[in-house]
């Protein structure tokens, strides 16, 4: 029996579409779960998430059986686009009618991100002790606003990245947050929590 354990994804993956079918199922053993997380805390349904879980692998071996994946060091976040994509396709429909959403010519390039994301060690303090509640917040939001707050605050990313992960503009991820610390502030006052999330 081939051993994968010393093979990346992105040997998996060439190998599945060499017609290796046990080093996909090693490919999914090593993402679902990290693949099921990120898909939870965005759609909050287990239904859906398993749902969009599902989609994604299907989308994804049918991908790799077209020759349209290419060995780019990155097969982790090209399952993930994958996923975000048709998260994004499922919400579509769905959107909120209280909810503030960006005009397509809404234009945000007059904010500077260092502005946005200058942090002192203060404001560290202040959104530690309200996570809890900017979680419960989260819940509420659109899934494209939920998304770019889950990927900023509990992945680390930067908005560039960000940007390069759902394939919107930095522009459009900027204002993703905007509007959802908009919403979430407005969700506190309606529920008077003090809450106070400085970016």
């Amino acid at each position: 029996m081939k051993n994968y354990a010393s093979h990346t994804d992105e040997e998996l993956a060439l190998l599945y579409v060499g017609g290796d079918f046990r080093a996909f199922d090693e490919l999914l053993t090593r993402n679902q779960q990290k693949l099921y997380t990120y898909i939870m805390f965005v759609v909050r349904d287990p239904d859906m998430a398993e749902d969009v879980f599902q989609d994604t692998f299907v989308k994804v071996i049918t991908r790799l059986q077209e020759g349209k994946y290419t060995d780019s060091g990155k097969f982790s976040f090209w399952l993930t686009r994958i996923a975000h994509n048709i998260i994004m396709d499922r919400y579509r429909q769905q959107r909120g009618e209280h909810i503030v959403e960006p005009t397509e010519d809404n234009d945000l390039s007059n904010l500077r991100s260092d502005e946005l994301m200058d942090i002192n060690r203060e404001n560290e303090y202040v959104n530690a002790q309200v996570m809890h509640d900017v979680r419960n917040l989260m819940d509420a939001l659109p899934a494209a606003q939920r998304e770019v707050v889950y990927m900023r605050f509990y992945q680390d990313l930067s908005f560039k990245e960000i940007a390069q992960l759902t394939g919107v503009s930095i522009n459009t991820s900027l204002g993703r947050m905007r509007y959802a610390l908009i919403n979430m502030r407005r969700m506190a006052r309606q529920h008077s929590m003090q809450l106070s999330l400085e970016l």
